[in-house]
């Protein structure tokens, strides 16, 4: 048994800050709140006590010390890849962030899940991370956003690529593609249903797969208790991917009142990924690549606030690297800066994205639940801003970090 003692706790049901900020740890949960301490006590001065924070879109495979970019993604082998993912995790650990969603590679690994193995190796406790929703690799048709070739003008033969790695074409492959990514440990399904900023697709909002497809792959992933997410920019690409039965859309920057009316009332999810409007580096990338950008970034600044004011479900996701892996609170602020208010934006990365993974032993600080707890220097509510300064980090009962 030991107790945190801290200067206040967040309750995220009340949206009020409890002061003093009492939390008792028996293992890996909390088993009371508020009252006196029991057994060690670690002493958090004027911390303010968070549950762990959530990031609903990362990629810990890719991005970090050493990368050379998107080359990357074609030149890296499957061991350097993880490697750095250890690094990755790592950090995303000590940024408060306890619980991601890994959401599909796009790197030639002969169909290997990266993710699904990177999981496997934190919850074992060989090293530190924060706990894993894998996707496995992101199914997309060939030529797709997020197919590897989609980077460069590869010549055909270049770099074959299987279905294992989710490259799939038509109903009986999608189907086989879900199949198989279920089948090695993928515990959601991602899949493109547009084009993206930084592919050679065409038009960003352009939709990739037919309804048929999209219908497809839910179904398959429904019946194994698997929710869907769609990497989905377009208006009607949204519309359609919401008809298909798609949970939850990533992205979402060219949304309209048409597509948001439509995942309210379908209660979809959307994980808006905005901060990647003002920290994306397209200076370098080509010259259709950054003209993109310049139509879709703008409109990714105010399409959140607009998908929230309608009440869409909003949860937090960073897209890292596109946001660096260990700054991922700038989401947070970003959806701040967006016009949500911090207490929203706080549920976003803990009770929202719980119900976005369909998990009720994290999210709150609350008798029974995991001992998933940050520590940060302030009221988050009057300045979100604390949470990219975490001093305190324990991911079920155990402390991974502590800068008091």
């Amino acid at each position: 048994m030991l107790t945190l003692r801290a200067a206040g706790l967040l309750d995220v049901d009340s949206g009020e800050i409890v002061r003093p900020g009492i939390l008792r740890i028996d293992g890996d949960r909390i088993v009371g709140v508020g009252g006196e301490p029991e057994g060690e006590i670690i002493e958090l001065g004027d911390l303010v006590l968070l549950p762990g924070l959530m990031d609903m879109e990362v990629n810990l495979l890719m991005g970090g010390r050493g990368e050379t970019g998107l080359s990357s993604s074609v030149q890296d082998d499957p061991p350097l890849r993880m490697l750095r993912a250890v690094g990755n995790a790592r950090r995303t650990l000590r940024a408060g962030f306890t619980t991601v969603r890994n959401l599909g590679l796009f790197v030639k690994t002969g169909g290997y899940l990266l993710d699904v193995a990177l999981g496997k190796a934190i919850d074992a406790g060989w090293i530190d991370g924060p706990r894993i929703v894998p996707a496995g690799h992101a199914i997309t048709p060939t030529g797709g956003h997020l197919d590897p070739t989609m980077f460069s003008a590869f010549a055909p033969d270049v770099l074959k690529l299987t279905l294992e790695e989710g490259i799939a074409n038509g109903v009986d492959e999608v189907r086989k593609a879900v199949r198989y990514q279920i089948k090695h440990g993928a515990q959601l399904i991602k899949v493109c249903v547009s084009g993206g900023v930084m592919s050679l697709t065409g038009a960003p909002g352009a939709q990739h797969y037919s309804t048929e497809e999209l219908r497809a792959i839910v179904d398959e992933a429904h019946r194994r208790g698997l929710r869907v997410a769609a990497h989905t920019h377009g208006a009607e690409a949204v519309k359609e991917a919401v008809g298909a039965g798609i949970d939850c859309i990533e992205h979402g920057f060219l949304i309209d009142d048409e597509a948001i009316d439509l995942m309210v009332r379908e209660g979809t999810y959307m994980v808006p990924t905005t901060r990647l409007a003002d920290a994306m580096d397209v200076s370098k990338a080509a010259p259709e690549l950054q003209a993109k950008a310049a139509e879709m970034f703008p409109r990714a600044r105010t399409s959140v606030k607009a998908a929230f004011d309608a009440g869409v479900k909003i949860a937090v996701g960073t897209d890292a690297p596109a946001i660096p892996h260990g700054r991922n609170a700038d989401e947070l602020v970003a959806l701040v800066e967006r016009g949500l208010d911090p207490l929203s934006v706080l549920r976003a990365a803990t009770v929202v994205a719980a119900e976005l993974i369909q998990v009720t032993d994290r999210g709150r600080l609350a008798e029974g639940l995991l001992a998933d707890v940050i520590g940060v220097p302030g009221d988050p509510l009057a300045d979100i801003t604390v949470t990219q300064q975490v001093r305190f980090v324990m991911k079920g009962g155990k402390v991974y970090g502590s800068k008091r």
